[in-house]
């Protein structure tokens, strides 16, 4: 297993032929002024599998704070992986919507991914004061 895609987004969609569409790639939020409310991003990830990892895998998503508390609740869920024998790999897409996130201080926040109790990726967020 490997993750080819975390991104932190404006939007996200997947369609039904596989497709992970992904608007507005960030890493960095200039606000004038704490708190600071963002309205609206989305988190998108895709996943690749082997064959031999075929059935059901546990998904975590933290989105932390530099001291590790928690920005929004931890996202837990499930994916079944399953593709045909002939396929070598299969690929999973998963987008987390956020509404009207909240963001107390300026500094480094983190993104993590678990897949099946292992961390598997961090992805940086920057809250820079725009003077």
């Amino acid at each position: 297993m490997r993750v080819e895609v975390v991104s932190l987004c404006d939007a996200a969609t997947t369609d039904n032929s596989g497709k992970l569409n992904i608007l507005g790639a960030f890493d960095t939020i200039w606000a004038p002024r704490m708190p600071t409310p963002y309205p609206q991003c989305s988190i998108a990830l895709r996943i690749r599998f082997e064959g031999i990892e075929r059935g059901e895998h546990r998904v975590i998503v933290n989105f932390v704070d530099s001291d590790g508390g928690h920005i929004i609740p931890p996202v837990n869920g499930g994916i079944n992986i399953n593709f045909p024998d002939e396929q070598r790999s299969g690929s999973a897409n998963l987008i987390l919507n956020i509404q009207q996130l909240r963001i107390e201080r300026y500094g480094e926040y983190a993104i993590n991914l678990a897949i099946d109790g292992r961390v598997e990726a961090s992805l940086p967020l920057f809250i820079r004061e725009r003077r």
